[in-house]
């Protein structure tokens, strides 16, 4: 009774918090929108994915394994802490029992349907940024001599990444998606997965058997604690219903929000990263001459950006559950492939019968 009245407390603070982002930075509505959506772990896999992985291949092995296992870690959080939402807590505590209830209001992208506890966006984006600040320092220090330029460095770039971590944070404040507490608890467990993983260097030399492994264990371990947790009486998927109940706009409910969702599009994109890596078109065409030219490698990073935009426009059908994560799994799978093996391929073989021409 006495941790309920605390997180009561806990949840009544962000409650004001939220109302005071909303009152008094609603003219930067679109801003914090579009933070929400750069935030998403979609854009590593569609855009700093390709770039790093062009470039420093070892930094974009690492960026998909932080941001898979990060997530796949932040639903084993979600489902162990039950955290609560602002956007249906204001309507179901009994905190305002002797007050009016707080007026907060939703947006398109607020009525997210899983557990609220740690934020998935904050965890994400300080994972993801930790990986490529900590990658920019390593490469631009090895070459920097004079000390202050190296702590000029170094501040600006950690600098950067705190903004950017508290520009994502007041983001999923404002738009009632989450308490502050739940955005601090994502921070810190995203830079703790990628410091953990700055010291993994298992990660570059794993064969098609270990990912496939790997991916396996990551889904039956959250299926078999999903199962056995349903056993025991206790519903996972609590946080769907409220969703459906309390959110203003029935549309702004989307099946990518729920918990199985997520946790098969990351499994996608490691079973793909897993597959590229172990191609014969990866060993022919990336290991050789042409995959180590610098403008192979940026018209590798215009392409792989052109064609995983195109393709994510492709929407599975929403209608089947079933169906739309099988979609999900092979959409995510080939989202790596395409990038790592498939468009560099493409590329080699245009350019060596361009060079044939002109021979």
């Amino acid at each position: 009774m006495e941790m309920e009245s605390g997180m009561d407390l806990i949840h009544g603070s962000g409650i004001q918090m939220v109302q005071y982002l909303q009152n008094n930075y609603k003219d930067s509505q679109n801003l914090f929108l579009f933070i929400s959506f750069a935030a998403d772990l979609r854009n590593t896999f569609f855009v700093f994915f390709p770039i790093w992985f062009h470039l420093c291949e070892s930094v974009g092995i690492r960026l998909i394994w932080v941001a898979v296992i990060g997530d796949w870690l932040n639903l084993i959080f979600k489902w162990i802490l039950f955290g609560q939402r602002p956007y249906w807590w204001v309507h179901e505590t009994a905190f305002y029992s002797n007050t009016s209830v707080p007026v907060v209001e939703q947006f398109p992208v607020t009525c997210e349907t899983g557990p609220g506890s740690p934020s998935g966006h904050a965890m994400g984006s300080a994972g993801v940024y930790y990986v490529m600040v900590t990658a920019v320092l390593t490469l631009l220090l090895q070459k920097q001599q004079q000390q202050f330029k190296k702590w000029c460095t170094h501040s600006l770039l950690w600098m950067g990444f705190w903004g950017v971590q508290l520009c994502v944070c007041l983001s999923r404040i404002f738009l009632a998606a989450h308490f502050p507490h739940q955005v601090i608890a994502g921070v810190i467990s995203g830079i703790a997965v990628a410091e953990a993983f700055n010291h993994i260097q298992l990660i570059y030399k794993v064969n098609l058997k270990h990912y496939l492994n790997t991916t396996a264990f990551l889904f039956v371990f959250a299926l078999g604690f999903y199962l056995l947790l349903k056993v025991f009486g206790v519903d996972l998927l609590w946080s769907v219903e409220k969703a459906k109940r309390w959110c203003v706009n029935a549309e702004w409910i989307h099946i990518d929000t729920t918990p199985f969702a997520g946790l098969l599009r990351n499994l996608g994109t490691l079973f793909g990263l897993g597959l590229a890596l172990n191609s014969q078109l990866y060993a022919d065409n990336c290991k050789g001459k042409q995959g180590q030219r610098l403008s192979f490698k940026l018209s590798c990073i215009v392409f792989s950006i052109i064609v995983l935009h195109l393709f994510d426009s492709f929407k599975p059908p929403a209608k089947i559950e079933l169906l739309f994560y099988f979609l999900s799994f092979c959409k995510s799978a080939a989202v790596p492939l395409t990038a790592v093996a498939i468009i560099p391929y493409c590329l080699f073989h245009i350019t060596r019968t361009h060079d044939k021409k002109i021979l």
